[in-house]
């Protein structure tokens, strides 16, 4: 009697490999794009959050927004009240490479945080209510707006 051995030759295993490889390679190609834009999104919407909590603070130190200063941890500034300090560092934490840039003249505030996207640079918000995203070097005038 003659027997047929059931089962995959060698080859047609590895054309099935090699077809799944390049579709994985497919897939986490698309989710890498996927990450940098979630990180975009986490930084505008955690920036839109401490548009509103700068608006509490100003109200609630004798309509200002602290000291003139351009360093987002100097004392006598909205930039150190715990909660616009806690949305900073969640959108840097959610942000690309870099730290913020925080500029406040006392009666105007801007700050930019950078993106994870590539070539994007930072997402900017200040007191005149300007959400932008700047590839500007530097993102937040002396005046603080965002440019």
């Amino acid at each position: 009697m003659n027997k047929m051995k059931k089962g995959f030759t060698l080859i047609e295993l590895l054309v099935v490999i090699a077809i799944i490889g390049i579709l994985s390679a497919v897939v986490l190609a698309q989710l890498n794009g996927a990450r940098a834009k979630s990180g975009d999104t986490a930084v505008k919407e955690a920036l839109s959050g401490l548009r509103t909590q700068a608006q509490l603070y100003y109200e609630d130190n004798s309509q200002a927004y602290g000291t003139a200063v351009a360093v987002c941890d100097t004392a006598s500034t909205m930039f150190t009240d715990t909660a616009v300090k806690a949305i900073i560092d969640n959108a840097v934490s959610n942000g690309g490479t870099g730290g913020a840039k925080c500029v406040s003249t006392g009666t105007a505030y801007g700050v930019a945080v950078p993106l994870k996207s590539a070539g994007l640079g930072h997402w900017c918000v200040d007191s005149t209510g300007k959400a932008i995203a700047t590839t500007n070097p530097a993102p937040v005038s002396t005046a603080g707006a965002c440019q």
